[in-house]
């Protein structure tokens, strides 16, 4: 069933396990996460010949097949790919390999240069996480959600590791790999490295877009229109 998004409960704090964003116009050029988005024939790929070729490389390798796992194990991978889609809302394919490019990250260490003084790094712990969190592949999405939802809202009780700590490296980690992949480019309309092209606007205001800016397929605002 088609879902008309004039209301507000497909938004990530008011949505139900059964809210469908097939209202959305689905993907006509290029790949969007569930190939559904506001812009349906904006690929960010096609502006691959303006991008230099250091940058060129690094998107065309987030686009193609991802890597295997080599930092979490086959049960980490299954409790920590559940949790990954249940918080980027990432419920049927395609996918953004979120899974894929943190474990990539976490085997290489490439650390965020930071963390909290109370907290292991990074990589301990989204493993202790994951020991924690077992199991939640195997709930329904109404469970899941509610499971996730008991982490962002710091209910949970782990001996040995803060939760509402944990709940930020987790969606640090989970949001940033998220956007920097072409795949979510092209959900949110984002035309990408601007170099060596640079951004032109040509007026202050509503107007002063980009000329090459894509345009919105769908008039409904999440904030404006929704309150979201």
């Amino acid at each position: 069933m088609a879902h008309s998004f004039r209301d507000a409960d497909h938004l990530p704090k008011q949505r139900t396990a059964d809210a469908d964003p097939q209202g959305l116009p689905r993907q006509r050029n290029g790949v969007t996460p569930q190939m559904h988005g506001r812009y349906p024939d904006f690929d960010v790929m096609q502006d691959r010949e303006h991008w230099d070729p250091v940058t060129r490389a690094v998107l065309e390798k987030r686009a193609g097949e991802p890597p295997d796992c080599r930092f979490f194990d086959a049960e980490e991978q299954r409790t920590m790919g559940a949790l990954f889609d249940t918080i980027l809302a990432q419920d049927r394919e395609p996918r953004v390999p979120v899974l894929q490019m943190i474990d990539a990250k976490m085997h290489a260490r490439e650390f965020d240069g930071y963390r909290y003084a109370s907290m292991p790094d990074d990589d301990q712990t989204l493993k202790m996480v994951a020991e924690r969190l077992k199991g939640l592949e195997e709930l329904d999405l109404h469970g899941r959600h509610a499971r996730v939802k008991a982490f962002a809202d710091g209910e949970l009780e782990w001996e040995g590791l803060d939760v509402n700590l944990a709940w930020k490296v987790v969606s640090r980690l989970a949001v940033s790999a998220f956007y920097s992949h072409p795949w979510a480019f092209n959900e949110i309309g984002f035309r990408g490295p601007a170099y060596p092209r640079g951004y032109m606007r040509r007026n202050m205001g509503p107007t002063g877009v980009d000329p090459d800016e894509p345009k919105e397929a769908f008039g409904l605002d999440p904030v404006r229109d929704l309150g979201g």
